[in-house]
């Protein structure tokens, strides 16, 4: 991979954590493009994956325990995610990790990841699950346009198939391509993998 995949994760983890801080008391019940999450479930289960990266990336990812969503109830969630962002931001930080082998259960049990592949992984779940947050609260995410067009060919190298139709999947069926989305790279990156660009929480939520 010939791009500086550390660099541009943290800059999809920060804007996440942009996203995340400007949620207000009374937006962590809102309904989100994950229809099996609210914000706060959705946010803490962005804060697990941050926990177990960052183990994974010490050689640790085996242990289920690591991947268990932390509890966010109370009355700062944004808080408690900004520390687990912090969490796999030093861990990628860490001279030699990009020579690290990944143990990612929720992948592959049966196999280890290169790092730069791994961070890949890391990265696109936090370019999308920011969209997630963004929408949820009416916002736009804030790419530099590096982080996008980076994004582009590792959402097209996601497998398909019925993986991907399981309640549980980290990502829906790709949808069909939109008529004159042309060069809108970031659409085509959300609907690739099955998120509805013009997404909005339902009416009366």
């Amino acid at each position: 991979m010939d791009i500086d995949i550390v660099r541009l994760d943290r800059a999809a983890v920060l804007e996440s954590v942009r996203v995340v801080e400007s949620a207000g008391r009374g937006d962590w019940d809102r309904p989100t493009p994950c229809s099996r999450w609210n914000l706060r479930r959705l946010v803490e289960h962005m804060g697990a994956q941050h926990l177990g990266f960052a183990a994974a990336a010490r050689g640790e990812g085996g242990d289920a325990a690591v991947w268990q969503a932390p509890s966010f109830d109370g009355d700062d969630p944004a808080a408690r995610y900004r520390e687990t962002a912090d969490v796999v931001l030093a861990a990628f930080a860490q001279p030699g990790v990009l020579d690290a082998r990944f143990t990612l259960p929720e992948i592959d049990a049966a196999t280890t990841f290169a790092a730069p592949t791994a961070i890949g992984f890391h990265f696109i779940d936090y370019v999308v699950h920011s969209w997630d947050a963004a929408a949820t609260l009416g916002m736009r995410t804030g790419f530099p346009p590096a982080v996008v067009e980076a994004a582009l060919p590792i959402a097209l190298r996601v497998p398909g198939g019925q993986r991907r139709e399981r309640p549980d999947a980290a990502f829906a069926p790709a949808l069909a391509p939109e008529d004159g989305a042309g060069t809108d790279t970031f659409r085509i990156v959300l609907t690739t993998l099955g998120r509805s660009p013009d997404w909005s929480p339902p009416q009366g939520s």
